[in-house]
């Protein structure tokens, strides 16, 4: 059930609002020395890029915790010959990620999860200028590599900005999955979002339990899009 509480709505603006610049660049300095990591390790494997907010970073918890290490340890437990790097950093906005997707996209990606616009939402950005922004990362991934597989994790925010607003963000998701033909993930905060048990005391970022849920929420969405790359590989390979 899609619920969004109320202190999960005061807590999520101040938190998301207020994200310091302290550990935005240290999270930062942290997925470049993981990006240029997985440049040794992608010649034998795929890559999965999530790129996101401080919900893919796991802010809070050990990285390990993290949903996408969650993934890996799924993908690795399947005999999945994929690598998945966490490109997620606090405070990011469509803004700014669409200013840093360049450099993240310096080596090869297989698949890639977009997980960004919680933070727009949340600060009152106009619709428009989210649309933009997460539109033109998507083109900016399909010039880069067509045949990267692009998947685009849908969010929703607390009625703060009124309900017309609250409702117009929450369409931005399919419409452009619809648009793109890209696979959406419906709501990456599905069954975790309001449970007081499953998130921290900041009622905003999931526990590792939570990230466990969300792992479960990506993998559903993410399952068929490894196993089809990986039969066409196979194909191509002649396997």
């Amino acid at each position: 059930m899609r619920k969004l509480h109320l202190f999960y709505a005061l807590l999520g603006f101040m938190f998301f609002a207020s994200c310091g610049e302290t550990t935005k660049r240290e999270e930062k300095k942290g997925v470049e020395e993981v990006v240029e990591d997985q440049d040794q390790k992608s010649d034998e494997s795929g890559v999965i890029l999530f790129f996101g907010t401080s919900l893919t970073a796991g802010m809070g918890l050990d990285p390990n915790d993290a949903y996408p290490a969650v993934i890996q340890e799924k993908l690795d437990s399947l005999d999945l010959p994929y690598q998945v790097v966490n490109a997620g950093l606090s405070g990011e906005t469509t803004a700014s990620g669409r200013n840093r997707i360049g450099w993240v996209l310096n080596q090869e990606v297989d698949i890639f999860v977009l997980e960004l616009g919680a933070n727009d939402g949340l600060r009152g950005i106009p619709l428009d200028e989210t649309r933009k922004n997460l539109q033109a990362i998507i083109d900016t991934v399909g010039s880069k590599n067509p045949e990267t597989k692009i998947i685009l994790a849908g969010m929703q925010i607390p009625p703060n900005m009124g309900q017309e607003y609250t409702s117009e963000f929450r369409n931005i998701f399919p419409e452009l999955a619809k648009k793109n033909n890209i696979r959406l993930i419906p709501f990456l905060l599905e069954d975790v979002a309001g449970n007081p048990e499953l998130n921290q005391q900041d009622g905003i970022h999931p526990t590792a339990e939570g990230q466990k849920i969300l792992a479960e929420n990506v993998w559903e969405v993410l399952e068929p899009v490894v196993r089809g790359k990986r039969k066409e590989e196979r194909v191509k390979s002649g396997e």
